[in-house]
């Protein structure tokens, strides 16, 4: 018999977060969080995303073992503003019984009919700077800090259940030796010296600072267009500074400025932490740190994280500037190849930006929805 049940306690919680450490345990290729950050990232205390959106914490017990978690989640920004009436799941993972999965969504599904939702949509997190999508191909292929790792069963289980694909993603690999960054160095000086537009780079986490609301700012503006995109409010941002900026090398974030010291354009890579992640096996203390440490001073492989160009640059090829200015760095740190994070595969305007550096897309995930009504 499975039993479904709300993670409330402290106790709880900390099952709900070390559940996949045992379903994963051995996989060479899941990255697993720091426990502590994911607890705090649950606590609702904590995280500022819950004075905007609600949250229940689900275990599935069989036979008196946990076997399977979701997080069944409504983000009321979305709901209740942009309209979008829609059942979030996020942090799902289960065993291979179709019966778990089935019992964990239906909960979910329960809670959006109550709720007089339209959608369940997942897996999602809690906005958009969170993981998304079940992985569907690339199984074999280490994963990275801001994605989910799951096994090829997951895709089968949504299937069955009467699922269908909601949203997909490609995550893509880029060979820094095939990149030739003639035509943007170039490009970037003409852009410079016609609209005088101005790069802005850092030697120091701290000097980041004060440009961090902005970004953000220009982050919204980029994306909000997409069917995807939910606003980030001002104690979010303050909350992924704390979380993300310490974990970043100075000199691989970049700013585009106008003649008027506007900020036009950003973009964030981020050191490969994945082997890192897996050494410290979920603790930063007494030993992990220094696994992040040595990844964040010495490592080939970064992260395109997040990119940005305000709409009305966006037809002004800003982003050669930006390119420029990353190639400058990569080579100088001797990195050999870039990561792109998932990006929507109906994302034309982003995917353009990469073409020509012969992207390799060895990964693909996608969201499951299901009608409420």
């Amino acid at each position: 018999m499975i039993v479904i049940k709300e993670a409330k306690t402290k106790k709880e919680m900390k099952q709900y977060v070390m559940f996949p450490f045992k379903l994963y345990k051995d996989n060479k290729y899941w990255v697993p969080p720091i426990i502590k950050d994911e607890l705090n990232g649950f606590d609702r205390t904590k995280n500022p995303v819950f004075k905007h959106a609600t949250v229940t914490y689900l275990l599935a017990y069989k036979n008196n073992e946990i076997v399977g978690r979701v997080a069944a989640i409504m983000n009321q920004t979305e709901i209740n503003i942009q309209k979008i009436r829609k059942m979030r799941f996020g942090w799902f993972d289960v065993i291979d019984d179709i019966e778990v999965t089935k019992a964990l969504l239906n909960e979910v599904y329960k809670i959006g009919k109550e709720n007089k939702l339209d959608i369940v949509e997942g897996p999602v997190g809690f906005s958009n700077m969170d993981k998304v999508g079940v992985l569907t191909k690339g199984y074999d292929s280490l994963g990275t800090m801001i994605t989910w790792y799951n096994h090829p069963y997951y895709v089968s289980h949504f299937e069955q259940l009467g699922y269908e694909v909601g949203k997909d993603f490609r995550e893509t690999t880029i060979a820094i030796d095939n990149i030739d960054n003639t035509k943007y160095a170039k490009f970037a000086k003409i852009l410079k010296r016609r609209y005088g537009f101005k790069s802005l780079e850092f030697t120091d986490s701290k000097d980041i600072m004060p440009y961090v609301e902005d970004m953000f700012k220009l982050f919204e503006l980029s994306f909000a267009k997409l069917a995807s995109f939910v606003p980030i409010s001002d104690e979010q941002v303050q909350f992924f500074k704390k979380k993300y900026i310490s974990f970043i090398n100075p000199e691989y974030i970049k700013f585009v400025l106008d003649k008027e010291d506007n900020l036009i354009s950003f973009s964030i890579l981020m050191p490969y932490f994945a082997e890192a992640f897996q050494k410290a096996n979920g603790k930063l203390f007494p030993f992990g740190f220094r696994h992040f440490l040595k990844a964040k001073k010495k490592n080939d492989t970064v992260i395109s994280y997040l990119i940005g160009v305000h709409p009305d640059f966006q037809s002004k090829g800003v982003t050669a500037i930006v390119f420029d200015d990353f190639y400058q760095s990569v080579i100088a740190n001797n990195i050999k190849t870039m990561i792109i994070t998932p990006q929507l595969k109906n994302n034309d305007a982003v995917r353009k930006i990469w073409l020509d550096f012969k992207p390799e897309y060895h990964k693909e995930r996608c969201t499951y929805v299901k009608n409420i009504k």
